[in-house]
């Protein structure tokens, strides 16, 4: 039996089909007319409140930039950089849990991470970007058609990825929340390579992983920038020495394989100004390098053209003497495990 309107403990409301002539005074009974003094009291006291709301002092904008990588190496590559409305991941290869959990530790969620761009599609670089984009579906994948064609190609991943899929192209910037990122020409065995140059704010970012020597582009953002991620993969005696096949050994040699750290050293050189403020020093390998001889040979070239106030990444809040302060920042990236969250 159908519950009569008038037991129902509701107010009821007509329906699309419904008469209004069916809505008596005694369906409506708690309806009350507001006498009009009383609207104007109600009026004037939310002016009251919003007038004191635009007295308030403006906020203080925090508008700097964040970089962390939670993975650095051919075991997995993944970073993220963002500022406190919003960010993006550079490549994904790590797995998704410890992302999600080293982000939440420093207080950001996954809704405000809005994309992934992929620089290649090596395994160690997209093996967990579909996990992502499943788990995570208000997010897309950046990267070249060529290079995502590669991933479908190489790589037993679903084809509903292309669901997630916006192209970029090189030379073409495009947006993702607050940031600006150019995609850029790099030298390596994959398909169609690119480094990022990304402006927010006033943060100069380029990142280029993966590459076998300093190529035009590459020398051009890096050139811009005020913090880079570069890599340095290898310590030349250690790989020549080493347990690596011949053909492995001449593959990272060549121009389109890895940057052994000399060089790396000395481009680094040749293009800092005291605008550079952090190099971070990404995919180390494990086997023929370690985070000491690569930030020795960096430290020496520095060392070498007059930088001697180099830091490690974290700030000495305490220190009111400017002539303490770094004149720049080196940090080795983790190979396994996430770092700190820098303020850039």
């Amino acid at each position: 039996m159908a519950k009569s309107r008038k037991n129902t403990g509701q107010r009821y409301m007509p329906g699309l089909f419904d008469s209004l002539d069916d809505f008596n005074e005694s369906t409506e009974s708690d309806f009350n007319i507001i006498p009009e003094k009383k609207i104007r009291q109600a009026v004037n006291e939310i002016r009251r409140e919003r007038s004191a709301i635009d007295e308030l002092p403006p906020m203080e904008i925090d508008n700097r930039v964040f970089f962390m990588s939670f993975g650095s190496g051919s075991s997995g590559n993944c970073s993220y950089i963002g500022d406190r409305e919003s960010g993006f991941l550079i490549d994904a290869g790590v797995e998704v849990n410890r992302v999600a959990d080293a982000l939440r530790a420093n207080g950001i969620s996954m809704e405000k991470v809005k994309g992934i761009c992929l620089t290649h599609d090596h395994g160690d670089h997209i093996r967990d970007v579909y996990s992502l984009l499943r788990r995570y579906r208000h997010m897309h994948v950046y990267c070249t058609p060529k290079a995502f064609n590669g991933i479908l190609r190489r790589h037993n991943v679903s084809r509903r990825i292309k669901d997630y899929h916006v192209p970029v192209y090189k030379e073409f910037a495009f947006k993702i929340g607050n940031f600006e990122i150019t995609p850029f020409e790099v030298m390596h065995d994959g398909a169609d390579n690119a480094g990022f140059y990304i402006t927010g704010g006033d943060c100069r970012f380029a990142i280029a992983t993966d590459l076998g020597c300093i190529s035009e582009r590459v020398d051009h953002y890096m050139r811009l920038a005020n913090h880079i991620v570069i890599e340095a993969n290898y310590d030349l005696g250690m790989l020549r020495e080493g347990r690596y096949p011949e053909y492995l050994k001449a593959r990272i040699e060549a121009s389109n394989g890895h940057l052994d750290n000399k060089v790396t050293a000395k481009f680094i050189s040749e293009i800092y100004t005291p605008e550079l403020r952090h190099v971070f020093l990404c995919h180390l390998s494990h086997d023929n390098n370690t985070p000491e001889k690569a930030i020795g040979a960096v430290s020496s070239a520095l060392s070498a053209i007059g930088v001697d106030r180099i830091g490690d990444g974290t700030l000495n809040l305490s220190s009111t003497d400017c002539s303490d302060s770094p004149q720049i920042h080196l940090v080795a990236l983790p190979r396994f495990d996430a770092s700190p969250l820098y303020a850039l």
